[in-house]
């Protein structure tokens, strides 16, 4: 990545930007799928390895930001990083012990965590459009759980326990996105997301270290893995979503995101061969009406 790069990233439409980052994220799955290290694993290399791209940039170019950085700011960059990495760690948690769908639906629900906090945490309104269009998207992604839901049987060993862990994912990641929103408004995208990433990869470690999970002894094609995750899903992922977020409402990011569950189904025919079900199709459809509702009741309504 370099200067120029970043240049060119700030003339991005905003909504062409988070396009980019939705597709993005959407190979995250895919990526995860085909790695055979734990979870815990997958989500600390994935973020350390962003923020160590990102590291020649903000040296070379952003230092001098960090100085002029608030305290208070510093310490809402803190929080962001510690709920990325609880939302990474409780949602990839909540899979050993619920069904995927169980969970997938869980952890999307983030968006009406985030539109009913708006208004209270950023002063940000949020009209009968906007909570529609997010109510249609989250009815959209139950949609495509439900075929797997009820065609499972096993709803994993401890459904509770694991819709609670997908739960607290949502949660954790509206608060990702609610911090996002306040402190880009006046932070530097870079220095922000170094300060992020930094707190999220020591956060995951420590989990990672009380799990007791290996950090060493995989094979080239997994840390070739790691490093596509950091490129695609970190770089041009969540990165693109926090510069997206000094130019968008974050209700309109966060329902934004429920397009990756929809990219995900769509990879996982091509690159894995997994035919989506009726209810899956129909499920997407509805998803992407969704999001063409908050996103044009975000001109109407703003």
């Amino acid at each position: 990545m370099t200067r120029s790069f970043v240049d060119r990233i700030e003339r991005v439409p905003p909504l062409a930007g988070l396009a980019v980052a939705v597709f993005a994220v959407s190979t995250s799955a895919i990526l995860i799928r085909w790695s055979s290290a734990p979870s815990i694993v997958v989500a600390f290399y994935r973020v350390l390895f962003t923020t160590l791209l990102l590291a020649p940039v903000v040296i070379w170019r952003e230092r001098g930001s960090f100085r002029k950085l608030a305290w208070r700011d510093l310490a809402g960059a803190a929080l962001a990083g510690i709920a990325l990495a609880i939302h990474f760690a409780a949602w990839f948690e909540s899979l050993a012990w619920t069904s995927v769908a169980a969970s997938v639906t869980l952890v999307q629900a983030q968006p009406l965590f985030v539109a009913a906090a708006a208004p209270l945490v950023l002063d940000e309104r949020v009209g009968p459009r906007t909570v529609a269009g997010i109510v249609v998207a989250v009815a959209g992604i139950a949609v495509m759980s439900a075929a797997d839901l009820l065609g499972a049987g096993v709803l994993g060993p401890n459904p509770p326990y694991g819709n609670a862990l997908a739960l607290l994912g949502a949660l954790a990641m509206a608060g990702y996105v609610l911090a996002g929103r306040s402190i880009r408004q006046r932070l530097p995208l870079l220095p922000y997301v170094t300060v992020v990433y930094t707190v999220a990869a020591v956060t995951l470690l420590g989990i990672l270290g009380f799990q007791g999970a290996p950090l060493a002894g995989y094979p080239p094609r997994e840390w070739l893995l790691f490093l596509g995750m950091a490129v695609g899903p970190g770089v041009f992922g969540h990165t693109v979503v926090n510069w997206a977020l000094a130019h968008l409402e974050s209700s309109v990011v966060s329902a934004s995101l429920l397009g990756e569950p929809v990219g995900s189904t769509l990879l996982a025919l091509v690159l894995l061969g997994e035919v989506p079900g009726v209810a899956t199709a129909l499920g997407g459809v509805v998803v992407l009406s969704g999001i063409v509702v908050v996103a044009r009741a975000r001109q109407q309504e703003s």
